[in-house]
C-alpha cells in the first residue's frame, strides 16, 4: 500500500483553483446553451405566428387560443401566456424589420472601413444578413430582449445595447442602468461608435447567472448573485452617501451596511443616517433594478428593528427611503398600503409618500438623479471631462 502524504498548501490551493475554473466554465457553457435554445425557440414561435397570420389571414384571437392550447399541452410551464406570445411575435418582427437591418448593414460597413477590421461581419446577401441577426439575438438572454423591446424604439439604440450586452454579458439591471444613463445618446454626442470599453469587468459567474435568470431555473448550476451588479451597487451607495453628506441637509452618517440583529440572525441596511432637524434615523436601501413589492416589506421590517433597538426615547419614528431604477406607481401604492412606518419609494428620486415636514430637508429629485447619473461607472470619463 503506497504511503500517503498531505498536499502542501500551495499545491492544494492550485488544485482547487483549477477545479473552480473548470466548474465556472461548465456553468457558463450550460447557461449559454440553455439561453440560446430558449431565445431560438421564442424566435421560431414569433416567426410562425407572424407568417400564419400573414398567409392565412388569422386575426389576433388566434394568439389567445394558442396560449390556452399550449398551457394545456405543457401544464406548469411558464412563458406561453398570450402576452408572452405577442412579445415573441414582436421580437421576430422588430429584428427583421427593414429599418433594423439597414442599421446593421450601415454599422457593419462603417466598422469594415476601420483599421484592423478583419473581423468585421461580412454580409453579402439576405440569407447571410438573416443569419447574422439570428446569431446576434441568440447571444443575449430573453429578459434583456424584453427590456430592449419595451423601452427603446430607435433601431440604432437597440443595436447599440444589443451588441454591448452580447459582448460584455451585462445583467438586466446593468443594461437598465445603461439605458437610463443614456449611454447610446452620449456615445453619439462624443462621436464614438460605442463606450463598451467603459463597461464593468466581465465575470463568468454573472454571465451564467444572467443567462439562467432569463430562461429556466436550473438549480444544479448553483450560481448566486451577479458579481458585476454588486460592484455597481457598491459604487452607487458610496457616491450617494458622500453626496447626501455634502448637501448639508442635517444628515449625520451612521453607517454603511449597518448591522442589525434579531435573535441569531443579522441584517444589513445599505445606508443609515441620523437627521438632526427631524430627529429621526433615516434608512436608505438602493436597488439597481426595478421596484419589487417585497422591498417595502423588508424596509418596514428594518424600520421596526431600528425603532425597537436604535431609536432614542425622544427621537421621531425612523424613516425609510427605497431608491430603485424604475417603479410602477400602482404597485408601490399597494405595497405601502398596509405599512405603518413612513417609507418613500423613488425612481432615483423621492416619491411623495414621506412626511410633509421632510420637504426642504432632503435632496431634490433632480439632485438625486444627478448623483446616480454621475456615479455610473460607464459614464465616468465624460463626467471627468465636463468638470
Amino acid at each position: 500500500m503506497p504511503a500517503t502524504t498531505a498536499p502542501t498548501l500551495f499545491d492544494y490551493a492550485r488544485f482547487v483553483e483549477h477545479l473552480k475554473h473548470r466548474i465556472d466554465g461548465a456553468r457558463l457553457s450550460a447557461a449559454r446553451a440553455v439561453n440560446r435554445e430558449l431565445v431560438a425557440l421564442y424566435w421560431d414561435i414569433g416567426q410562425a405566428i407572424h407568417e400564419q397570420q400573414a398567409q392565412r389571414g388569422w386575426g389576433d384571437a388566434v394568439v389567445d387560443r394558442l396560449a390556452r392550447d399550449l398551457k394545456t399541452f405543457f401544464p406548469g410551464t411558464a412563458g406561453f401566456s398570450a402576452a408572452s406570445l405577442w412579445r415573441m411575435r414582436q421580437f421576430h418582427e422588430i429584428y427583421t424589420a427593414p429599418e433594423f437591418l439597414a442599421q446593421l448593414v450601415r454599422e457593419n460597413e462603417r466598422d469594415a472601413k476601420r483599421p484592423r477590421a478583419s473581423k468585421a461581419l461580412a454580409v453579402t446577401g439576405d440569407r447571410q444578413l438573416a443569419q447574422a441577426v439570428r446569431d446576434m439575438v441568440e447571444a443575449v438572454p430573453w429578459g434583456h430582449h424584453v427590456n430592449l423591446l419595451s423601452k427603446l424604439d430607435d433601431p440604432g439604440q437597440r443595436l447599440f445595447y444589443l451588441k454591448a450586452t452580447a459582448r460584455f454579458g451585462w445583467s438586466r439591471n446593468v443594461l437598465l442602468n445603461q439605458i437610463k444613463a443614456q449611454a447610446y445618446e452620449r456615445s453619439l454626442a462624443e462621436g464614438k461608435a460605442h463606450n463598451f470599453a467603459l463597461a464593468l469587468p466581465e465575470h463568468l459567474a454573472e454571465q451564467a447567472e444572467e443567462a439562467l435568470k432569463s430562461s429556466y431555473n436550473l438549480e444544479f448550476l448553483g450560481i448566486r448573485r451577479e458579481i458585476r451588479e454588486r460592484e455597481l451597487e457598491d459604487h452607487l451607495i458610496d457616491r450617494l452617501r458622500d453626496f447626501i453628506l455634502e448637501l448639508g441637509y442635517g444628515f449625520c452618517f451612521v453607517g454603511r451596511q449597518y448591522r442589525l440583529t434579531l435573535g441569531r440572525k443579522e441584517y444589513f441596511i445599505d445606508l443609515l443616517f441620523y437627521h438632526r432637524f427631524l430627529k429621526a434615523l433615516v434608512a436608505i436601501e438602493l436597488k439597481i433594478g426595478a421596484f419589487e413589492p417585497e422591498f417595502a416589506g423588508k424596509m418596514d421590517f428594518y424600520l421596526n428593528l431600528l425603532n425597537e433597538k436604535e431609536r432614542a426615547p425622544d427621537d421621531a419614528p425612523s424613516i425609510g427611503i427605497i431608491l430603485c431604477a424604475e417603479k410602477d406607481n400602482l404597485e408601490v401604492e399597494f405595497a405601502l398600503k398596509s405599512k405603518s412606518n413612513p417609507i418613500g419609494v423613488a425612481e432615483y428620486h423621492l416619491q411623495g409618500r414621506l412626511p410633509t415636514e421632510m420637504k426642504g430637508k432632503l435632496p431634490s429629485p433632480r439632485q438625486l438623479q444627478e448623483v446616480v447619473r454621475a456615479s455610473y461607472p460607464g459614464l465616468a470619463s465624460r463626467d471627468r471631462s465636463s468638470r
